[in-house]
């Protein structure tokens, strides 16, 4: 599965993409399903998806389902910290926690699209 994050796509695109799954669902024919979440600006995707972050997504990827105080070890950082980070990332959906209260990430790529607009001269 994959995670789309997107950066500063109008809001109008996105409702157009929604409109459009809505007619291909209503005509009966089978959907992808699509996991995304959107940013305004590069400046509030760097304050969600912070280096610590990225370094957390990809070591708790790589080690599997975690309890955070596991996680925190792993990374030599404290657990507060982590557990910060933790909240942050699952409130964005990148890191989720099973029934047994371990966390993980879902996703086996997370795709970031940066579109960069031309500016009138």
């Amino acid at each position: 599965m994959k995670l789309e994050v997107k950066i500063g796509e109008p809001i109008a695109a996105s409702l157009a993409a929604a409109a459009h799954t809505m007619q291909v669902i209503q005509a009966g024919r089978a959907v992808k399903p699509y996991f995304g979440i959107g940013f305004r600006t590069m400046a509030q995707f760097g304050e969600v998806f912070t280096p610590k972050r990225w370094e957390l997504v990809e070591a708790l990827k790589a080690a599997g389902p975690l309890s955070i105080y596991a996680l925190a070890k792993r990374l030599g950082r404290h657990y507060r910290n982590v557990h910060k980070d933790v909240s942050a990332m699952i409130e964005w959906t990148v890191i989720e926690k099973n029934a047994a209260g371990l966390v993980f990430v879902p996703w086996d790529e997370i795709g970031v699209r940066w579109p960069l607009l031309k500016q009138a001269a």
